[in-house]
């Protein structure tokens, strides 16, 4: 199979860095996006396939110039790992405007600014893959995970409707939902807590809270595994539009299904009951 070049936004640390570690040992050109100090990954992994850029996903701009850069020196792209993000855990009341406007500008509207600006590469290539990491969040969500939960939903959404606009240009679009893997994500690098904690919610948001800090480097998934899961992605001829990755995620997914179900047995009647009576 012919060299790829990847395009990877959050690789500092995690499950980025772990990805572009897995595609650089396949033999593959990376470039590896960080917001600060890109100097620091240049000299923890030395190899010449790799190329480090300083991007911000919130800004527009800086994305543009961060697709035209690896372009130019790199010739083209053809995977686009779009993980930049954190996460916020908090009860929904307990967050404030200013930290959920910040988690959507990073996980969405980022997500959105990269996605914009690696596009026209790909559709003028009429060849490409866009991996969108979501989470185990994006498929069902837990008491304290909602504000971090909708940010995924809305990658969910973005990603199915991408697919389809863009399968007919050649371009694949996958939706990959992590459950909780052995990386740095719990510790606070990646996860903050909603400032407000309210007293109310202690027996539900604040369970998830102190299952968070316990299982911190106790998650069952091994980062190493997803990247080589992600590299099995990234070559197929027809990737799925969703990739639940984990025994956790497909444990809780199933759950959500099995009860999602039940209701729509349970409220068959009142569900198919609201069309005009001219309607068979």
């Amino acid at each position: 199979m012919k060299t790829k070049v990847w395009f990877i936004t959050g690789a500092s640390r995690g499950m980025g860095l772990e990805i572009a570690k897995a595609a650089l040992a396949n033999g593959d050109k990376v470039v590896a996006t960080v917001r600060s100090q890109p100097e620091k990954l240049a000299g923890e992994i030395s190899n010449d396939n790799l190329f480090v850029v300083t991007l911000d996903v919130t800004d527009a701009e800086q994305a543009r110039q961060a697709a035209k850069q690896a372009t130019d020196h790199f010739g083209r792209i053809d995977v686009l790992v779009n993980n930049a993000g954190f996460g916020l855990l908090g009860a929904v009341e307990e967050g404030n405007d200013s930290e959920v406007r910040q988690s959507f500008d990073t996980n969405v509207f980022g997500l959105l600014n990269v996605t914009r600006a690696i596009l026209p590469y790909f559709r003028s290539q009429r060849s490409g893959h866009v991996i969108n990491m979501s989470a185990v969040v994006g498929l069902t969500s837990f008491a304290g995970w909602g504000l971090y939960a909708a940010t995924k939903f809305a990658v969910e959404g973005l990603s199915e409707a991408l697919a389809v606009e863009l399968k007919p240009l050649g371009v694949h679009v996958t939706a990959v939902e992590p459950g909780f893997f052995r990386t740095n994500f719990l510790d606070g690098s990646s996860l903050t807590s909603a400032k407000s904690v309210i007293e109310d919610y202690a027996g539900t948001s604040g369970q998830s809270r102190a299952f968070a800090s316990q299982l911190n480097y106790k998650q069952p998934g091994d980062p190493s595994k997803l990247a080589a899961a992600i590299m099995k992605l990234a070559a197929s001829v027809n990737p799925p539009t969703h990739l639940p990755l984990g025994k956790d995620t497909l444990l809780y997914f199933n759950q959500k299904m099995e009860k999602l179900n039940k209701e729509i047995e349970e409220w068959q009647e009142v569900i198919t009951g609201t069309d005009h009576d001219d309607v068979h």
